[in-house]
């Protein structure tokens, strides 16, 4: 017979790995959102590599810190759904963004330099505080606190892989930039909302 904890470990380690392909897909698709203004070098993919690796240390900061607090799963659902909403927008004011700092900002360097920043670190530190929020969640006791982390690290980063192989190699192909950010965030919400609706029906079960 199947733990009655077996649904909502599973549910964590799927938001997990969603989130590891949601963040390199962003990552990869950041690329070519800036290309138009300043272009695709070296510098601009620097630039970006920077931000995302800060925006992430920053999340794992915060999450681990966060997850001192009382932590539950809808509260995992509700990091999933914030960093939907601060994609929001990238799709809606991005283009005006990346204009403005183009006029203003002559070295691309610093110019892609801040527009990763101002259009990228808000989700993607986000979305860096579900992992070690998820860890927190599925550490039940100490002997298996080890192996729990390890799989959800190996779902995270094969959700990264997903999310490159998919966005890559297909997703661009078929669909424009702005509607894949759309499908993205909507898988997000999604995802936390049938999460927040399991956790709802299981406390009135109990």
């Amino acid at each position: 017979m199947r733990s009655p904890a077996t649904a909502p470990r599973a549910l964590t380690y799927v938001l997990a790995g969603w989130s590891g392909y949601y963040i390199m897909a962003i990552e990869l698709l950041s690329g070519r959102i800036l290309a138009p203004n300043f272009g695709n070098s070296i510098y601009v993919w620097g630039a970006i590599i920077t931000v995302f690796m800060v925006a992430l240390s920053v999340g794992y900061l915060v999450g681990g810190q966060l997850s001192l607090f009382a932590p539950s799963q809808t509260k995992l659902a509700g990091l999933l759904l914030a960093a939907a909403l601060f994609t929001l927008p990238i799709v809606l004011f991005g283009d005006a963004v990346l204009d403005w700092i183009f006029n203003r900002v002559t070295d691309p360097r610093y110019a892609s330099l801040l527009a990763s920043s101002l259009l990228f670190f808000v989700p993607t530190t986000l979305s860096g505080m579900v992992s070690p929020y998820a860890v927190r969640l599925l550490a039940t006791n100490l002997r298996t606190t080890g192996h729990a982390a390890g799989l959800l690290f190996f779902v995270s980063t094969f959700g990264s892989a997903a999310g490159t192989i998919a966005t890559s190699f297909y997703m661009v192909l078929w669909f424009d930039i702005n509607q894949i950010f759309i499908g993205m965030m909507t898988v997000s919400a999604a995802l936390a909302a049938v999460t927040m609706g399991f956790r709802h029906v299981e406390a009135k079960a109990n």
